[in-house]
């Protein structure tokens, strides 16, 4: 994948960039492993926003991704190479030898005609999913298991990957993209090679209507807020706060920690914020 830059004929334009779609094939998606979807706006099963500035944004419909790669010693090609409106990563369609077709998670470096497959034999290369007990050490994954039999939860984003750092007793060590040191069960499923679409993080999106086309709706600061919308607002001018950071709740918004705890944190064995380490 590349870059382009536009010239500057306007001040959004002046220093947008984008990608160039190269690797892409040019049809049209799999009609059978489409699905509409339904906007949220942010909002849960009551209506209640629970995720701020969401909302709006083209209309799209979802690729179904096998995450599970179940298809097990049943060889498949690579079809196609696609775009997917719903996530950074490219995407590619596998043809299996059964006839079934399915969405997986390009990785980098993946063409037409490759062949992938899924069991506890195949070969270590790029798009073949296996168990972390399988692969060898310093191995870069994508699609990882959270636990064994779930589907891949982790690592699914453009140009990130995981490595196996050791393996020891029923567990093996991964970092994670977040740097986070973590053990995961020798028999989770992940998919070897690095997911594709490197360049994605260098996109400029270069003015506020191209956020408005992704979903995204305005951030406005607490300190322009009245006071009885934010603890921030208020004050004549630009007043300073007065008082530790918060949310629009209340909640001290810098610093205290706000993570649960949960019974999977005893596999945390480094987190990703430096100096805190899990005994």
């Amino acid at each position: 994948m590349g870059l382009k830059t536009y010239g500057p004929t306007s001040p959004g334009r002046r220093f947008m960039s984008g990608a160039t779609f190269e690797e892409l094939t040019g049809v049209a998606p799999e009609k059978s492993l489409l699905v509409p979807l339904k906007k949220k706006a942010g909002r849960n099963n009551r209506g209640v926003v629970t995720v701020r500035h969401r909302g709006g944004g083209s209309k799209r419909k979802l690729r179904l991704i096998d995450f599970k790669r179940d298809k097990i010693a049943v060889p498949g090609r690579i079809a196609s190479i696609e775009y997917d409106p719903n996530r950074a990563a490219r995407i590619a369609l596998v043809h299996y030898a059964d006839g079934e077709k399915r969405y997986i998670l390009a990785p980098l470096d993946i063409k037409l005609g490759d062949t992938v497959q899924a069991g506890e034999d195949v070969d270590i290369k790029p798009g073949n999913a296996l168990p972390l007990e399988c692969i060898p050490v310093g191995t870069l994954v994508h699609n990882v298991e959270f636990e064994p039999g779930k589907g891949g939860k982790l690592v699914h984003s453009a140009g990130n990957s995981a490595q196996i750092m050791s393996k020891e007793g029923r567990y093996a060590v991964l970092k994670l993209p977040s740097g986070e040191l973590r053990k995961f069960h020798q028999k989770c499923w992940a998919t070897v090679g690095q997911i594709g679409n490197v360049e994605h993080e260098n996109i400029i999106i270069g003015k506020a209507g191209r956020s408005r086309w992704s979903g995204w709706r305005p951030t406005v600061r607490g300190s322009a807020m009245t006071p009885r919308d934010h603890p921030h607002g208020g004050g004549e001018g630009r007043a300073k706060r007065g008082m530790p950071p918060k949310t629009p709740w209340g909640k001290p918004a810098l610093g205290p920690k706000t993570r649960r705890r949960k019974t999977s944190d005893k596999m945390i064995i480094k987190r990703r914020k430096q100096n805190v380490t899990i005994a």
